[in-house]
């Protein structure tokens, strides 16, 4: 009977240690995936950040990339502990898993918070966002030294389909129409099929009229992708509950097994 009670609890212990691989594996995909996507916004959005006066979203980018490589680093020390049945190991592991958890709730509590007290206060910041956006761009655009401000409107303009900060009568105001348009009410970019001094004329078959400009098209853009990384985030969060659960399990029936 003893040697048959011995045999069930080694089954288990092998069982929670392919479960919690497993967890640790799939754990250890989020954390690189997190990391890819704090990469991507730096290198393949940074036209669009360069346009906005703040850090926010940059900043954003930092920490998305700090908080995979937690993951990546947390789910690694989740395979030593799992492989080598180390009880510390596995302490240390729920630790962390914890903390991490602990985080992702708490920052998400008071982002809601925030946003609900400070409504008022990041309306008015919002319209602040749109003057300073469509300064830059009718001011810096194909200005001399100012390359870099000129790709970048041009990029977001095709890209998200859009023409001026709040609408293309921003093209008629600003340093551009005046000395570089050479006829042109709008520049190239605006147009639905960008080409050569196709911006002359500014008809709506022929550029983009976007009611709200480029500026709600970005807001639009940065919507889809907080509730994308909001939903991904919950998504690991139910990850970590399930391997703090598997974490538990394996510490104690290694526990049991030692007794």
């Amino acid at each position: 009977m003893a040697d048959a009670e011995g045999k069930n609890d080694t089954c288990g212990t092998v069982c929670l240690k392919y479960l919690l691989f497993i967890f640790n594996l799939f754990f250890w995909l989020a954390g690189g995936a997190v990391m890819a996507v704090g990469i991507w916004t730096l290198v393949d959005k940074s036209d669009y950040i360069s346009l906005l006066s703040s850090n926010t979203y940059s900043a954003a980018a930092f920490i998305l990339i700090g908080a995979g490589a937690v993951v990546v680093l947390t789910g690694i020390l989740g395979c030593c502990a799992t492989i080598r049945e180390q009880r510390g190991l596995l302490r240390v592991f729920f630790v962390l898993l914890l903390l991490i958890f602990l985080l992702e709730v708490t920052a998400g509590f008071l982002a809601y918070v925030y946003y609900q007290e400070c409504f008022p206060l990041c309306y008015q910041l919002n319209a602040e966002l749109r003057a300073d956006l469509k300064e830059r761009m009718v001011q810096n655009y194909q200005q001399p030294g100012q390359e870099h401000i000129t790709r970048a409107i041009d990029s977001l303009q095709q890209d998200l389909k859009c023409c001026g900060s709040n609408s293309s009568a921003d093209w008629r105001e600003g340093a551009w129409i005046q000395i570089f348009a050479d006829g042109r009410l709008v520049p190239d970019s605006c147009c639905k099929t960008p080409t050569v001094a196709c911006g002359v004329r500014d008809h709506p078959s022929n550029i983009y009229k976007v009611e709200g400009g480029c500026i709600s098209k970005l807001e639009e853009f940065i919507l889809q992708h907080l509730i994308v990384l909001g939903s991904v985030g919950l998504g690991i969060a139910f990850i970590q509950i399930v391997g703090m659960i598997f974490t538990c399990c394996l510490y104690q029936s290694l526990k049991e097994e030692i007794y």
